[in-house]
């Protein structure tokens, strides 16, 4: 049976989904017959009494399931998930909000071929803690998105094969460059080099992605802003794909004050840029080279976390469901989620809802934690 972590927070967390249907000509149909369209889910704080007698939302859906063990040879039971209850959340369906409180906003983007609960267990713990958080989902690149009429978009694989090009010369390179030794400033150079020859396809999703999160974001200030206070900004974040994204709004955006990048590359363009904003990056040793240039041009504090004994996907929930050691790392899975929750509240208490001078963090044996003084 599949254990989960249950939130830490002082608050139920209640949920709920919203779909924007026809945004925009959906680029990635070649046929150019489609629209796209953005879906979404909100974890908010509730009170626990507010929760007696509600429905839990699921983990994943079920074409959800379908992607993933499409996109990475994973089998899962969904039915056996469904019947022993490993399929449910600890957060309420349309829990009520708690009368005249406002909570911080935290955006938030999956990886690529993720999906929009695939990070649930940390986002509903942030909420849990006294924040708003939304998830975005981005249709054919999810591993499934669900649109609120019952209808969905599967995972389109062959998307794998445009992330380099040419392929085969964009993996080699990026082995090279996970275990290139140099000068941040090198590795930063390298990683450039890298982007502009091999990945100006993923580098492209940046702004797309970009795109659907704005249109969720305004449909989250129009009709949740009882709940939410935007006077202190918005936080940023994401998983792989979704931290490069993360990354761009704060090198671009006013209103997004802080953020936080989960073991992605930083594809988006933000070549000349400074970054104004406090940002920290969670990695992963395999991934360590890919974000360099964020320790770089800085005018605020910027931080590194290196986790001992993770890999990439375990920075996810599945890292619960996945036993091998080869694609969920060595950390035992309940231990690399409490230090990155931890990691979460002590960026955003400080950055976001300014609780704190600055994160209480320090090296031990799961993290070794760098912090990098602004430029002068």
């Amino acid at each position: 049976m599949i254990t989960k972590p249950y939130p830490t927070g002082e608050f139920a967390v209640g949920t709920k989904t919203f779909t924007i249907y026809n945004t925009r000509k959906e680029v990635l149909d070649t046929k150019g017959e489609s629209m796209r369209h953005v879906c979404a889910r909100i974890y908010y704080p509730t009170l626990k009494e507010n929760t007696n007698g509600l429905k839990k939302a699921i983990s994943m859906s079920r074409n959800e399931a379908k992607g993933i063990a499409k996109a990475f040879k994973i089998p899962l039971n969904y039915d056996k998930m469904e019947k022993n209850g490993e399929n449910l959340s600890e957060a309420y369906v349309d829990a009520p909000f708690i009368e005249g409180m406002k909570f911080p906003l935290i955006v938030f983007n999956h990886g690529y071929f993720s999906y929009p609960e695939g990070n649930s267990f940390l986002l509903i713990d942030l909420a849990s803690h006294g924040y708003v958080v939304l998830t975005v989902g981005h249709p054919r690149e999810s591993t499934g998105a669900d649109f609120d009429d019952g209808t969905f978009e599967m995972l389109d694989t062959s998307l794998s094969k445009k992330m380099y090009s040419p392929f085969l010369g964009g993996i080699i390179a990026a082995y090279k460059l996970t275990r290139f030794k140099g000068t941040l400033e090198e590795q930063a150079e390298l990683f450039e080099k890298f982007r502009n020859t091999y990945c100006t396809f993923i580098a492209d999703r940046v702004d797309e992605w970009i795109t659907d999160t704005d249109i969720a974001v305004d449909h989250v200030r129009k009709e949740f802003s009882s709940i939410i206070d935007f006077t202190c900004g918005i936080g940023v974040s994401g998983h792989s794909h979704g931290g490069a994204v993360a990354y761009k709004y704060c090198q671009t955006r006013d209103e997004y004050v802080c953020g936080i990048n989960i073991d992605g590359g930083l594809f988006g363009n933000t070549d000349g840029m400074i970054m104004h904003k406090p940002f920290m990056q969670l990695s992963s040793k395999d991934n360590e080279n890919v974000v360099t240039k964020g320790y770089l041009n800085h005018t605020a504090p910027a931080y590194k976390v290196l986790f001992n004994g993770m890999k990439h996907i375990s920075f996810s929930d599945m890292k619960y469901a996945i036993s091998s050691p080869a694609m969920a790392g060595k950390l035992d899975p309940d231990t690399a989620h409490k230090y990155t929750c931890k990691c979460f509240l002590e960026f955003f208490d400080a950055y976001l809802k300014k609780a704190k001078f600055k994160p209480e963090l320090a090296s031990d044996d799961v993290i070794t934690v760098t912090e990098f003084a602004p430029d002068k």
